[in-house]
């Protein structure tokens, strides 16, 4: 009965739906992608459509241009609320009704519109002013702010967060192996030294700097009529300055105001975001494949979990599965992020539809991101340096004390340092008493000999270890 009870428990996690999903973000990935449905989903563009379509109506009423008759409508505080209300009390079963319209429509903004004046036909005063709702909009003007609105909350709530998760991860690294020091290696090959704490550090500054620029950016949007040029607005209230009243209305929503436009908003912004994300992401497959190679030749020991298989044949396998899935999911990203910018921002003529199934993909893009920070911080916190290891390499690798060496001589006007260095040790196995005798013949001070005499390649890590505790 035990068992039975542990499998049904075990059952219950699992949804038929996460286990028919075609998109591993919906299946595989569901738990950690759950939250981006507040954002992304088709239930979500429809309440971000009817915020948008909302603060349109309450932004008119405060200008004074909705009527009832040949009087101006003046809406109470209590009206005010009802009107808030049709978008706070929003859920997924109300998007039913929606999409019920919409099967009539064929017009998923038009929809939006209808919905929102069944709602204020239930009310005796709000139905008076029922036509103005969409007032002198094009679907444009709603969905392109609605966008904005969705992609600044995303990204402030969901993946600057994400980001902040790997930039501390980072900086822990880099604080708690600050003085670990460990050969580096450029080309592949056995370099100067340095520590295990800075080259954590060089990635935790650079994350942290573009999540800077993308935590500043801020997305444009349109609000000008049927070509961007206010068209119907101007013909309905002539008297009115449009092009201010649209920047009002758009700054009060905390976005960016574009005032040149055609139909669309050309999605410049939006492709400085991807820019941002694409460039974020690459260094973070830059790092997940340093790792995964330093695994590799042992410098980082995996924390071995005893229920967990590395391989269906080799049971001795402990695989770095998380920096290759950080790998592989920020890849799919970027795909998605490099044909954002490539695409959005070209539109034929005053616009086309092309662009409208591709929005629909920003919470993918952002999935397969979030699913890959993950992975990564999951390694790294499985990781640790192999003390021995690295210690031993370093021990092995006298040969990296020939830079110093030879600055030296320059220093102290020694003929052909690089050469008689060069001659030495390239392609040679150098050793410590080998280099001391090298040392030991070069007319040098006594005190400058004694001090190359005393270097080792543990010692010789030049500020590495002051840098990976600044960051």
């Amino acid at each position: 009965m035990l068992i039975f009870r542990r499998l049904y428990k075990f059952s219950s996690q699992f949804k038929e739906s996460t286990l028919t999903a075609i998109s591993p973000l919906d299946g595989r990935y569901a738990t950690q992608t759950a939250p981006i449905k507040d954002y992304f989903s088709e239930y979500a563009l429809m309440k971000y459509r009817i915020k948008v379509e909302i603060e349109w109506l309450k932004f008119l009423h405060s200008k004074s241009m909705i009527k009832q008759g040949n009087s101006v409508l003046n809406l109470t505080a209590l009206d005010l609320t009802y009107l808030d209300l049709i978008y706070d009390k929003f859920d997924v079963t109300k998007s039913f009704r929606v999409k019920q319209i919409e099967s009539t429509t064929n017009h998923d903004v038009k929809s939006i519109e209808y919905y929102i004046k069944e709602e204020l036909d239930k009310n005796p005063i709000l139905h008076s002013m029922k036509e103005y709702v969409h007032f002198c909009c094009t679907s444009e003007d709603i969905n392109n702010i609605a966008y904005s609105l969705m992609m600044t909350d995303a990204k402030n709530n969901l993946l600057m967060k994400s980001l902040e998760g790997v930039i501390n991860k980072l900086v822990q690294l880099s604080h708690d192996h600050h003085n670990v020091p460990m050969l580096s290696r450029t080309h592949g090959q056995v370099a100067s030294p340095t520590t295990v704490g800075k080259e954590f550090a060089n990635f935790a500054y650079r994350i942290r700097n573009h999540s800077e620029l993308l935590r500043n950016l801020k997305f444009e949007a349109k609000l000008n009529g049927a070509v961007g040029n206010y068209n119907a607005h101007l013909l309905a209230y002539p008297n009115y300055d449009w092009p201010n009243l649209s920047k009002q209305f758009i700054e009060e929503l905390k976005l960016k105001h574009n005032p040149f436009t055609t139909q669309i908003e050309p999605h410049d912004s939006v492709a400085l975001y991807y820019s941002y994300l694409n460039l974020i992401n690459n260094i973070l497959v830059g790092l997940s494949r340093d790792v995964w190679s330093y695994i590799s030749i042992n410098y980082f020991e995996q924390k071995s979990i005893k229920s967990e298989v590395g391989s269906s044949t080799m049971p001795h396998k402990v695989n770095p599965i998380d920096f290759e899935n950080c790998e592989g999911n920020l890849g799919l990203s970027n795909s998605l992020a490099q044909h954002f910018m490539n695409k959005l921002v070209i539109s034929r003529y005053q616009r086309d539809l092309s662009d409208s199934t591709v929005m629909r993909n920003h919470g993918v893009c952002l999935g397969y991101a979030v699913v890959g920070y993950r992975s990564l911080i999951k390694g790294l916190d499985k990781i640790s340096p192999n003390y021995e290891t690295i210690f031993n390499d370093l021990e092995n690798h006298w040969e990296v004390l020939a830079e110093p060496i030879q600055q030296i001589m320059r220093q102290y006007g020694v003929p052909n340092p690089y050469e008689q260095l060069k001659e030495l040790t390239r392609g040679q196995k150098i050793t410590k008493d080998s280099l001391r005798e090298f040392i030991s013949k070069l007319a040098l001070p006594e005190d400058v000999k004694k001090k190359l005499l005393s270097l080792e390649p543990k010692d010789y890590i030049g500020n590495a270890d002051k840098m990976a505790r600044l960051i």
